[in-house]
């Protein structure tokens, strides 16, 4: 069946026949030709992605009809630009592929669509637009995510260059951002562009052209007339260029007149491309349940493709009936492309479709970890293994100095981390030491710095951003779930999101409580693929952890979120005051590390096991030494690893016993308790297991807390139940 646009354009081209001109220039404009090109070719893989659809061998149709001005945006920049697209950028992305001789962008479009694991970006995984070689970033379809990245990427182009770190991208390059009018409303593009002024009011170059593709609605629900202009036209410190995408010749001009400002001043610009929406938001979409009949057929002559093909035919460039048949051309060859990706192979198995998720290299992170820095005198005026023992907050302050030292990728960033040198002390002194261009602080918004971290990673660095409260991560989960975890998997692993975030969380702060500074919900972090979730409790632990974690990251691009313990970072003592109990000696480099996913034993007891992780290690210990008094001997198991668990040695501790209990200091439903139970009968684990909780509640001010925290008589009381 034909869709009404492709009828509209063909009636509407066979009236131009009597007004091609008589005399044709000797010369194409090879601007209008090839932009005709493009647009032609993202127009009819539309129409089969459709088809494929309706057959049952299509899995994906967003369309990109009525966007496809966006090829002028393409023209404008350099292959070399990065790009992050909107998912109607389809004419931008076969625009730019143009540009480089032997690329197959109509094929790699419709092996996307069939979910073929030949598609040169995500492998089947999804349908994207990205290619390497076309320096486009693969993005999924969630709602604005990818502009905090942007950000964060033209930020660190910058800051890379300025500390002399290469990056894949030329040092004059321009990050494109592209997102849709309904997305401009999104808290996180409001937040990421706000973000990017912050930056230039400040002096801080930010090269990054941030392109609205303006079609009036977002899937059924309209935007009011004007209102992006309203909102984005007279925003200082952010240029404003507009263009109508039925006037390809405007369009080129304007989008050249933007890129070239901003590759100039290396300030953000905003370059608001009105456009228009055909054949509804998405294949399954009943556009007419929302829009009036006589207002989708009148947005047939807004049609972009039909705007250029009479450009070319008023210019005299080409005429009607040439225009027909490269139109024509366009459809026969994505025809026989789409039939030929049907042929293509599908991914074959779980572990291929995962297979660029967990990437993990044991043995080079082991060695890397062992390497001594190659200028620790530069870093510490005193060896931090000299100093005696550490606290939990000293223990990690030494390790980002060390990983600082060692690497000078690594920055160090965050609320009030700088200056101040964090709430509670823990990057006290780094700014001093390592200079505001690698220790800094940010604004007050968890969705840019996190932001900023994707776009550093890809940028050639290595970023360890601070959330400074993990209540706060939830105001920015999706720069983890959406844009972080899914990086590797939508790229077939070619692009990577090496970082390290430090967040202090979980219970027991005493003196600055309440539920957003004592937050103990962990699963929104402990159920993302690919992400590796650390959680130390011992001084020596923590800094033996960060450090793997940092190699994980550089060696094996991976995404590791590190919880830290508020109520123990100053902690010195176990079992009672003075006896310094929990203190640790700083490990050397070589002599203490901490591989991805393996837990540690405290003691020997035969009776029963505990197995815990932050602060319910120094509980289990101490609960420990009252069941010893009265003659029941236990073991304690410090998890360490949240993500992966560390199921071995869960295993292997629990069959040494036979009686388990898990104290867990998370809530009863969604914690830590439910996996570390699931793990054990998921391995035929057959003896005794009993858990203990915090319970289902966010935690009060003061001596409530305790009325829904984990205590340590809850955990005894358990484990002699358990073991009498």
């Amino acid at each position: 069946m034909t869709e009404p646009v492709d009828e509209h354009f063909l009636q509407q081209l066979a009236l131009l026949r009597d007004q091609a001109p008589a005399d044709r220039p000797p010369a194409p404009d090879e601007d209008l030709v090839g932009l005709f090109a493009s647009q032609a070719g993202s127009r009819h893989l539309d129409f089969k992605a459709r088809e494929l659809g309706k057959r049952g061998v299509g899995f994906y149709s967003i369309g990109s009809s009525g966007h496809e001005s966006n090829a002028a945006v393409a023209a404008a920049l350099r292959v070399s630009d990065p790009a992050l697209l909107h998912y109607r950028s389809g004419a931008f992305y076969l625009e730019r592929a143009r540009q480089v001789a032997g690329s197959t962008p109509l094929l790699d479009v419709l092996l996307g669509v069939v979910a073929s694991a030949d598609e040169p970006i995500s492998a089947g995984r999804h349908k994207v637009f990205g290619h390497a070689e076309l320096s486009v970033i693969p993005q999924t379809s969630t709602i604005a995510s990818h502009l905090p990245r942007s950000v964060g990427l033209a930020f660190a182009l910058e800051r890379g260059a300025q500390l002399g770190v290469e990056a894949e991208w030329p040092a004059d390059s321009v990050v494109l951002c592209s997102f849709g009018d309904a997305s401009a409303n999104h808290s996180t593009a409001t937040g990421a562009i706000n973000s990017a002024l912050h930056c230039t009011h400040q002096g801080l170059p930010l090269p990054l052209l941030f392109v609205c593709e303006d079609n009036g609605i977002g899937i059924s629900v309209r935007t009011p007339s004007g209102w992006v202009a309203s909102a984005y036209g007279d925003r200082p410190g952010l240029r404003y260029f507009t263009a109508e995408g039925t006037d390809p010749v405007e369009c080129l001009r304007v989008s050249r007149e933007a890129a070239d400002w901003v590759r100039q001043h290396r300030v953000p610009a905003f370059l608001h491309l009105r456009t228009v929406r055909l054949m509804g938001h998405a294949g399954s979409d009943v556009e007419s349940a929302y829009r009036s009949r006589a207002e989708i057929t009148a947005d047939l002559d807004r049609d972009p493709l039909l705007a250029t093909a009479k450009e070319l035919v008023t210019r005299g460039v080409l005429t009607p009936d040439e225009v027909l048949a490269r139109y024509e051309a366009t459809r026969s060859e994505v025809d026989a492309l789409a039939e030929e990706a049907l042929g293509r192979r599908k991914l074959g198995s779980a572990a291929e479709v995962m297979a660029s998720l967990h990437r993990h290299s044991p043995d080079a992170i082991a060695d890397h970890t062992a390497q001594r820095p190659p200028d620790r005198a530069g870093t510490f005026d005193t060896p931090p293994e000299s100093e005696g023992p550490l606290t939990l907050a000293q223990a990690i302050n030494r390790s980002l100095a060390e990983e600082l030292g060692r690497d000078e990728r690594v920055l160090v960033f965050g609320e009030d981390v700088a200056r101040k040198g964090g709430v509670y002390g823990v990057t006290r002194g780094l700014r001093k030491k390592f200079g505001a261009r690698r220790v800094f602080d940010t604004l007050l918004d968890e969705q840019s710095i996190l932001g900023t971290a994707l776009g550093a990673g890809l940028a050639g660095l290595l970023p360890i951003p601070e959330i400074q409260y993990l209540a706060y991560l939830h105001n920015a989960a999706d720069q983890l779930r959406g844009e972080a975890s899914t990086l590797s998997f939508f790229s077939h692993g070619r692009y990577t999101n090496p970082m390290v975030v430090r967040i202090a969380g979980y219970g027991y702060q005493k003196g600055f409580g309440g539920h957003f500074h004592n937050d103990d919900s962990v699963a929104a972090l402990r159920d993302l693929p690919g992400v590796v979730l650390a959680s130390p409790s011992r001084p020596d632990d923590a800094a033996a952890m960060l450090r793997t974690c940092v190699v994980a990251a550089r060696v094996d691009g991976r995404v590791c979120a590190f919880l830290e313990p508020i109520a123990l970072y100053h902690t010195r003592d176990l079992h009672e005051p003075g006896d310094e109990g929990w203190l640790a000696e700083y490990p050397r480099p070589g002599e203490h590390h901490v591989p991805i996913g393996r837990a540690r034993v405290h003691g020997h007891g035969t009776d029963l096991t505990l197995v815990s992780f932050g602060n319910g290690v120094p509980m289990s210990l101490r609960v420990a030494e009252r069941l010893r008094q009265q003659g029941v001997h236990a073991r304690v198991l410090d998890l360490r690893w949240l993500a992966p668990l560390p199921a071995e040695d869960l295993l292997e501790t629990a069959e040494a016993t036979g009686k388990v209990l898990v104290v867990d200091e998370t809530r009863r439903s969604g914690g830590v308790s439910e996996a570390v139970v699931t793990a054990l009968v998921d391995a035929g684990f057959t003896g005794k297991v009993a858990r203990v909780t915090s319970e289902d509640s966010f935690i009060p001010l003061g001596a409530a807390a305790y009325h829904v925290l984990l205590d340590e008589d809850t955990v005894e009381t358990a484990a002699l139940k358990l073991t009498r």
